[in-house]
């Protein structure tokens, strides 16, 4: 928050009756107390208060990894057949584009470039990915609601297939 809109703010709850006001933006938090002690004058003072590093909420806890099935083929040489699609960004993979939905990809299924495999979210921002090649899903290599990294595999794709 810039210092003209903290000062709107105070001014806000010197303006009013409330005696505490709290707001949130973008993972920062500004707390804006008003304190009426008393005081030998009879005049109440204000106090106004400001995290001096921003409070931001810790991320949801990660979900347990999914045991691997026998069905699923092992990381082989076939391996370095697949074309990768990896994330162009830090945040959460999803492979649907809501809880209940069905998710965009499977196993097993052709997609073509420009189809949009998964979304990265970022910041509360919602980035679909998109594949740049024709193929076949081989490989989901990252569990839904999982942190990802930049530069990390989420998709084999089978060229070929």
């Amino acid at each position: 928050m810039n210092e003209k809109t903290i000062k709107k703010l105070i001014k806000l709850v010197e303006d009013s009756e409330i005696d505490q006001l709290e707001v949130s933006n973008w993972g920062r938090k500004v707390k804006i107390t008003r304190r009426l002690p008393a005081s030998s004058n009879g005049h109440g003072e204000h106090h106004f208060a400001m995290p001096a590093t921003p409070v931001v909420a810790p991320p949801p806890p990660a979900p347990a990894p999914q045991p691997t099935s026998a069905l699923e083929p092992a990381a082989s040489d076939a391996d370095k057949d697949y074309v990768e699609i990896k994330s162009p960004m830090v945040g959460t993979f999803y492979s649907a584009p809501a809880p209940d939905a069905s998710p965009y990809v499977k196993v097993g299924e052709r997609i073509s470039v420009g189809q949009v495999v998964c979304i990265v979210e970022a910041m509360k921002l919602m980035n679909e990915i998109e594949s740049e090649v024709t193929g076949k899903i081989a490989k989901v290599m990252v569990n839904n609601a999982q942190p990802v990294e930049f530069g990390q595999v989420l998709f084999l794709i089978d060229p070929k297939g």
